[in-house]
C-alpha cells in the first residue's frame, strides 16, 4: 500500500506543471482584484503547501464516532447551493465550451484527472476528465485526507469514486434530456467543479491483510464528509449535498 500510494507524485507532477496558471492568471489582470480572485490566491497559496499526513496509529482506535448521523446534519452542513457555487465558477474557471473538440483547444489550462492512489473516476457519460489546476489540486487533497483519515484509525483503505468532472454546453444538453434536474448553468462546464459519490468507495486489497473486515458504507460516508468539510471550513471549496444524486457536488474557490 506505501508503494500505491507513492506513485501520488506522478499526479503531484501533473498540477505542478501547472499550479501557476490560476495565480499568474489573476495577477495579470489590470482590474483591480475582487473579492473572488483575493480569496482565489489564498487558496492557491494553501493548496501549494505540502501535503501533512495524519499519524497512523499502530492499532484500531475503536468505533467510529460522527457527527454526520443524519440526511438532515448532511444538508445542513453542505448547502451551497448553485447560484454561490456558479458565481466562482465563472470567474475563476474556463470559458464555457459548446463541445469537447473547443474544449481540447483549451487543455494548457487543464489538468487531466485519471485514475490516481487516491480516488477512482468513474465511467464518464456527460463529462471529460479534465479541471483547472485549482480543482484538480484540492480534489487529490481531500482524497488523500480521507486514506489518511482511514488509517489513522486502523481501518483498510478505500478510494472514493469522481462521478463528474468538465460538462461542455453539448454535455449539459445531452444530461438535461436524461435528467431534469441538471442545470443549465452547470458550474461543471468552467472546469472548476467536480462530484464525489458518497454510497460507492473502492477498497484498496493488501495482500497481507487477510483479517480486517469491510467497513460499513455509512462510515466511509460520514468519515468522507468529515474531511470535506474540514475543506470548506477552511475555505478552500463550496460544497452541495446532492440526494438524488449522491454524491459530494464541490467547487473549488
Amino acid at each position: 500500500m506505501l508503494v500505491l500510494f507513492g506513485l501520488s507524485c506522478c499526479v503531484r507532477g501533473c498540477l505542478n506543471s501547472c499550479k501557476h496558471y490560476s495565480q499568474d492568471s489573476i495577477s495579470a489582470s489590470s482590474q483591480p482584484l475582487d473579492s473572488i480572485q483575493q480569496h482565489a490566491l489564498w487558496v492557491d497559496s494553501l493548496l501549494s503547501q505540502p501535503h501533512v499526513p495524519i499519524a497512523v496509529r499502530e492499532r484500531p482506535s475503536g468505533r467510529f464516532v460522527t457527527r454526520f448521523r443524519t440526511e438532515q446534519i448532511f444538508m445542513d452542513s453542505f448547502p451551497d447551493l448553485n447560484d454561490v457555487q456558479l458565481a466562482t465558477a465563472q470567474r475563476l474557471g474556463i470559458p464555457a465550451v459548446a463541445d469537447r473538440e473547443e474544449a481540447s483547444r483549451l487543455r494548457n489550462r487543464l489538468v487531466y484527472v485519471g485514475e490516481c492512489p487516491y480516488y477512482l473516476v468513474d465511467k464518464l457519460t456527460y463529462s471529460t476528465p479534465y479541471l483547472v489546476p485549482r480543482a484538480a489540486r484540492l480534489l487529490e487533497e481531500i482524497c488523500h485526507g480521507f486514506a489518511d483519515s482511514l488509517m489513522s484509525r486502523g481501518m483498510p483503505l478505500y478510494r472514493p469514486v469522481v462521478t463528474s468532472l468538465l460538462r461542455t454546453q453539448a454535455d449539459v444538453a445531452r444530461l438535461r434530456c436524461v435528467n431534469g434536474n441538471a442545470s443549465e448553468q452547470s458550474c461543471h462546464q468552467y472546469g472548476t467543479t467536480f462530484d464525489i459519490c458518497y454510497n460507492r468507495f473502492v477498497r484498496v486489497i493488501d495482500p497481507a491483510d487477510t483479517l480486517t473486515k469491510d467497513v460499513w458504507p455509512g462510515e466511509l460516508k460520514a468519515l468522507l464528509a468529515e474531511v470535506i468539510c474540514d475543506h470548506r471550513q477552511k475555505g478552500t471549496c463550496y460544497v452541495k449535498y446532492e440526494i438524488y444524486q449522491s454524491c459530494f457536488h464541490i467547487t473549488a474557490r
